[in-house]
């Protein structure tokens, strides 16, 4: 698959799950949180600052950071799914949040204002770039020297049963084919080397990296994460709706049962993911 097959499936999963990121969005926001919150932190974003956020899906951390900058202060929001997009500014426009600007746009090909940036933030979105280093230039030409470049990407499939327990079912009953080396995919950049290497030939030093653990499931019933997970997760979604209808009420029922064997806390559906957390600093000396 070139990269163009690899862009083009990665829209469609993304578009597939579009409604359920505005469905979940107010628990994807509370069990985000920590992610969030580090993410400005790290970046160094405080009222008046202009940042630049890529891949911002249904709207975070984008909005989360409008509402921090205050009005002095300005977010560009882009995403490359359309219904996502629709779904960010059905949010800010709720919000009241003016500070904010959307575009669709592929997160590899931003034309932002060069050097106008304070920060620039991606949440797990750089894993689905088939060209992620050409999308870290990107990051780096909007910043301003001295700006930091904050995403996150998630660690290794061992500590994310959250996706890895439908994954496990749906390759029970399908073909699936592990990634070559490099490929897009949710575990793409879990390997930290890989990481520094990505942000150091798109030009930033002072690269660092910490994991955050955090709850992405936390459900009465593993039949509630089955749906949860299949309406949220594109990878997941995209692979399900290739069964037929006979197999996929088996793989739901499998799901189920898999995830409740699975949670880590007695009595309902609790499983968790741990994340990357990347910042970088564009140097001073660089244009």
């Amino acid at each position: 698959m070139n990269k163009a097959e690899a862009k083009e499936k990665q829209h469609k999963s993304w578009t597939m799950v579009a409604p359920g990121w505005g469905k979940y969005d107010p628990l994807m926001r509370i069990w985000a949180a920590p992610v969030t919150e580090r993410m400005i932190a790290l970046a160094a974003i405080r009222e008046g600052s202009r940042v630049l956020d890529i891949a911002c899906g249904a709207g975070e951390p984008a909005l989360t950071i409008a509402e921090r900058i205050g009005p002095e202060g300005s977010v560009l929001a882009t995403d490359f799914v359309e219904e996502m997009i629709g779904y960010a500014r059905s949010k800010a426009q709720a919000r009241s949040l003016s500070n904010v600007e959307f575009r669709c746009v592929d997160g590899e090909v931003i034309d932002a204002m060069k050097g106008s940036f304070d920060a620039v933030t991606m949440r797990w979105g750089l894993m689905f770039m088939p060209d992620p280093v050409k999308c870290m230039h990107c990051a780096n030409t909007a910043l301003k020297p001295g700006g930091k470049a904050v995403i996150s990407v998630w660690t290794e499939a061992a500590n994310n049963p959250f996706v890895t327990v439908p994954l496990g079912v749906l390759k029970r009953h399908m073909d699936v084919p592990t990634p070559p080396p490099g490929a897009p995919g949710i575990f793409a950049l879990a390997d930290t080397d890989r990481l520094r290497a990505i942000f150091a030939e798109a030009g930033f030093s002072d690269v660092a990296i910490e994991q955050i653990s955090l709850p992405m499931a936390d459900f009465s019933t593993g039949a509630e994460y089955d749906v949860f997970i299949r309406e949220l997760a594109g990878p997941v979604a995209s692979l399900f709706a290739q069964l037929p209808a006979d197999t996929q009420a088996i793989v739901k029922q499998e799901i189920a049962r898999e995830a409740e064997a699975r949670s880590s806390k007695p009595g309902r559906v609790y499983l968790n993911g741990i994340t990357h957390v990347v910042v970088g600093t564009k140097p001073h000396n660089q244009a």
